[in-house]
């Protein structure tokens, strides 16, 4: 750790990107979650309207054994929805690394660019344990910047994957993120990605759809998942936010990242009211899975939903790893 004298951090975006893989991030998780699940504090995040339109959040998290995992981390994120019309990103963030033995601060760093990291990572570590060992085609529902994160995190965990489908509602937007990824060179030969204009007509293909969307109405129809497919969903974070329909939950088996999910996410609380599965349904979490707690995927056939929200804790894990990279040199 620094000493006493020594100033702050600042881990650029580009740094934290050269810092980070997929695979690093997806493993440090899976060997790191479920103890630091027990240590790290974790209160209710703060919201405020600082607008009509504009917030301000802050998600702090602490460890209580810093002899494990010496930090106070803070995530700090702005949303101001306006900022499309001024070429501006509408959520803005730093993330802030203090020490918890003295209380001084060690970094900060770009939250925006780490909970892309994080987010995907957690939903490429979901698959290691419920998508099927020879999946071959990825459906990914979303073209935003979420889209190629969750492409290479579901690459990293599954080696197997051959095929990438991308849908957008707007096309073009598919393809062009199609056309970039292909043209990166960053994937091994015989890989093919492209973007399709018919959801519905892809979706059965998915060996593993992964969804990073805004939507409020149901993208992914339960009906169209064929047996033995993976469903990851990423975007909602709200109840009147959904990916999918209620079949696509009735058919499934599902786990969460947390017990957040549950008063969250569109997809699960709708379900509850209406009666289409019961909380108790729900067949675990990515720590008990992690741990062996639960069984992820049971037979090739099964039908595994992921829904996650994320949490302050694999914030303050990919920021222990960007920090302690960068400090090894």
């Amino acid at each position: 750790m620094s000493s006493s004298s020594s100033p702050p951090i600042f881990i650029s975006t580009e740094t934290l990107c050269s810092i980070l893989t997929h695979k690093t991030l997806i493993d440090h998780f899976q060997s790191n979650l479920p103890k630091a699940s027990t240590f790290l504090q974790n209160p209710t995040r703060h919201h405020y309207s600082v607008s009509p339109s504009s917030s301000l959040l802050l998600m702090p998290s602490w460890s209580s054994s810093p002899s494990y995992l010496p930090y106070i981390g803070v995530k700090l994120v702005t949303h101001f929805p306006q900022n499309s019309s001024l070429n501006l990103p509408g959520v803005q963030g730093s993330y802030v690394l203090f020490s918890s033995t003295n209380g001084q601060t060690l970094a900060s760093m770009d939250s925006t660019e780490l909970t892309l990291y994080r987010t995907s990572c957690v939903s490429g570590l979901a698959s290691k344990y419920l998508a099927r060992d020879d999946s071959e085609v990825l459906v990914m529902v979303g073209a935003g910047a979420m889209a190629p994160h969750l492409i290479r995190a579901h690459l990293s965990a599954r080696p197997s994957l051959r095929r990438v489908f991308i849908w957008n509602r707007t096309v073009e937007k598919a393809r062009t993120l199609a056309q970039k990824l292909r043209e990166s060179g960053e994937f091994e030969e015989g890989l093919r990605i492209e973007g399709c204009e018919d959801l519905d007509e892809v979706v059965g293909f998915g060996d593993i759809v992964s969804c990073a969307t805004n939507s409020e109405v149901p993208l992914v129809r339960g009906e169209k998942l064929k047996f033995g497919a993976h469903l990851d969903l990423v975007g909602s974070f709200k109840p009147s936010m959904m990916e999918c329909d209620d079949e696509a939950i009735r058919r499934g088996t599902v786990f969460v990242d947390n017990e957040a999910a549950l008063v969250e996410a569109g997809e699960l609380v709708g379900a509850f009211e209406r009666g289409v599965i019961g909380k108790d349904e729900i067949a675990g979490n990515l720590v008990q899975l992690i741990r062996g707690d639960k069984i992820g995927r049971t037979n090739l056939e099964q039908i595994t939903v992921f829904k996650s929200v994320g949490s302050a804790v694999v914030d303050m894990l990919a920021a222990q790893l960007v920090y302690e990279t960068y400090i090894r040199g």
